[in-house]
């Protein structure tokens, strides 16, 4: 037994560690404030249940890194049933604290009336596409909600990390460039491919530079959807002495139909990987966006190094 001034039986006592002083003291745990605007990610392309899986993952993953988040799908081409369309997603968030503010005031409750905005909105595009963009912008207005609409998610150095590891999955790259061991099919040049337009394409080169750092070999990016780009992009590097090429989709999945990609990889004879997909980092850069939006981070989340 212990008595209040130590241990009776002479065992030592678990203390609490004290608080680290100074720039290495851990972090506080950071929670959503009360009374946040939701996130809403706005999810382009064709609504099916591989896009609303996908878009769930991500929003599950920013609720992990924040809890307390309101975290909401809008999909641009939905059905208002079982895709609910950004403009609905936005109309009932407002409806919702609206009613919250009511239903506290009604309770007796000291609450001043909800100002700012209702809603963080955050494309899920790993770069510029300014056709989807105006779809997005078209929306919120639409909606006539009072809405914030961020940037979206790249360059950033997360997305090549989360490039580097869809290749390695194809085996088209080596997991970690310090094991001592080969991958036979490993690419030597690889074709980072974006939508989107020459704005895309130059986004999707800066992360292309630090893909090519992690790797080692040349990348180069082109637009998907400008014909003949990818094939001749495929020459230029094959011309500068790369043999064995992979494609890189610069795509989070659901704004490209993957025929599109297969018929490119197929152009340019060589083997692709998948696009970035659910990845924990789309998740973490969603959030990054929104919390950068609201001022309750300063910073991004940092990259990996390379490996």
């Amino acid at each position: 037994m212990s008595s209040p001034t130590g241990p009776a039986s002479g065992l030592p006592v678990r203390m609490p560690r004290p608080r680290q002083p100074g720039r290495h003291r851990r972090p506080e745990p950071l929670a959503a404030p009360e009374g946040a605007p939701a996130l809403v990610l706005a999810v382009p392309g064709t609504s099916s249940a591989a896009t609303r899986s996908l878009a769930e993952e991500v929003v599950s993953i920013a609720r992990s890194e924040l809890p307390g988040l309101d975290a909401r799908i809008g999909y641009l081409d939905g059905d208002d049933a079982e895709f609910p369309t950004l403009q609905s997603v936005l109309t009932r968030a407002a409806e919702e604290r609206t009613a919250r503010y009511e239903q506290a005031r009604a309770a007796g409750a000291d609450v001043t009336q909800p100002d700012g905005p209702v809603a963080v909105v955050v494309p899920l595009l790993a770069g510029p596409d300014n056709a989807l963009l105006r779809r997005v912008r078209q929306a919120v207005m639409e909606s006539r909600i009072a809405a914030d609409l961020t940037d979206v998610l790249g360059p950033h150095p997360l997305l090549a990390e989360a490039l580097h590891v869809r290749l390695s999955e194809a085996g088209l790259a080596r997991a970690d460039r310090a094991r001592l061991f080969t991958v036979a099919t490993a690419a030597d040049g690889i074709i980072l491919a974006s939508v989107g337009g020459e704005e895309a394409v130059q986004a999707a080169g800066i992360t292309g530079m630090l893909l090519a750092a992690r790797l080692a070999v040349p990348v180069m990016a082109a637009a998907l959807d400008e014909e003949g780009a990818i094939a001749a992009t495929a020459e230029q590097l094959r011309g500068s002495g790369s043999q064995q090429l992979a494609l890189a989709p610069y795509l989070i999945g659901p704004e490209i139909d993957a025929g599109l990609l297969d018929a490119a990889a197929k152009e340019a004879g060589c083997s692709a990987a998948e696009a970035l997909g659910p990845y924990p980092a789309i998740g973490k850069l969603a959030l990054a966006k929104y919390t950068t939006a609201l001022g309750i981070a300063p910073q991004q989340p940092q990259g990996a190094p390379a490996r």
